[in-house]
């Protein structure tokens, strides 16, 4: 069998980092942006929009196309948009 990586060992690896880096600096206010591989992401909106197990394999993310969070104090997510949805 080859070496890979499950979305479940993913997400293992993912929200340790989002919780070290990406969350202190979003509390200091800063505008952080996320580029990754495709289950990196999947596993980061699957933590920020509480989407479930079985839900989760039926999102599609575009590749090249930024996806924008609006995060409150709390980091709980106030909106989430394609920023192509919301162009001028």
């Amino acid at each position: 069998m080859p070496n890979t990586e499950s979305l479940k060992d993913t997400i293992a690896r993912a929200l340790p980092y989002y919780d070290a880096e990406i969350v202190p600096a979003l509390r200091r206010e800063e505008r952080v942006l996320v580029a990754a591989h495709g289950n990196s992401i999947r596993g980061i909106i699957k933590h920020l929009s509480n989407i479930g197990d079985n839900e989760i394999v039926g999102v599609e993310i575009p590749t090249g196309q930024p996806l924008v969070y609006e995060l409150n104090d709390d980091l709980t997510v106030r909106d989430s948009y394609y920023l192509s949805e919301r162009a001028a």
